[in-house]
């Protein structure tokens, strides 16, 4: 199985052999779905926090005697039918959202959406990428070169600073090293760009 390979203008080079083992798997719709909704639901922050009773201010005494006043019975001024009292059934910040995932389930569903992306031809192979200098003007230039879809996902082999900087400001750009690939962002990214060299990375995820 192969791909082309594309230098800095976007000019074809040659060609790469992909492995079938990341490229060429059967895309599972439900295993993709759920490693998003582990992934989701794990970078979940529990912010939300309402107090109990017990951790409400105010004096627990009766606010005023059972009978004689013809108003409703009322016990303490923390009820949470008044205002500053308890709230009943809140949300706490001690809930647990996180889920479970095997290994090799979220593996799968990493090879499943990488296959989809490269039967989709929406997977770009670039030889390698070099800015003089970090100018968002020269990304801008490099990315709308590419006759694909505009929201780009970039994959990188190793840190590369003047291209995350040229690429910072750009809203339908994200740069991240190929080791951190995840559902989310392939999912949200119309088009996946991987350097040459990133493909041994991913090699290695592959038993």
């Amino acid at each position: 199985m192969k791909t082309k390979v594309y230098d800095q203008s976007w000019k074809a080079t040659g060609d790469v052999e992909l492995n079938k083992s990341i490229f060429a798997v059967e895309v599972n719709e439900n295993l993709i779905h759920r490693a998003l909704v582990y992934q989701l639901a794990n970078a979940r922050l529990n912010v939300a926090h309402t107090k109990t009773r017990g951790e409400r201010r105010g004096s627990t005494r009766k606010i005023y005697r059972q009978k004689g006043t013809g108003r409703a019975r009322m016990g303490s001024n923390r009820s949470p039918i008044r205002k500053k009292g308890w709230v009943a059934f809140g949300p706490r910040n001690n809930r647990n959202f996180t889920l479970s995932m095997n290994k090799q389930e979220r593996r799968l569903a990493l090879f499943s959406v990488l296959t989809s992306k490269l039967s989709s031809k929406n997977l770009v192979v670039v030889d390698g990428i070099s800015f003089k200098e970090p100018k968002t003007t020269q990304a801008d230039a490099f990315y709308k070169a590419l006759p694909y879809e505009k929201t780009i996902l970039f994959g990188m082999a190793q840190k590369n600073e003047a291209l995350e900087k040229s690429s910072a400001n750009l809203p339908y750009v994200k740069t991240l090293l190929v080791n951190y690939l995840n559902i989310k962002d392939l999912l949200k990214y119309n088009t996946l760009v991987l350097e040459k060299a990133s493909l041994d990375h991913l090699a290695t995820l592959v038993k």
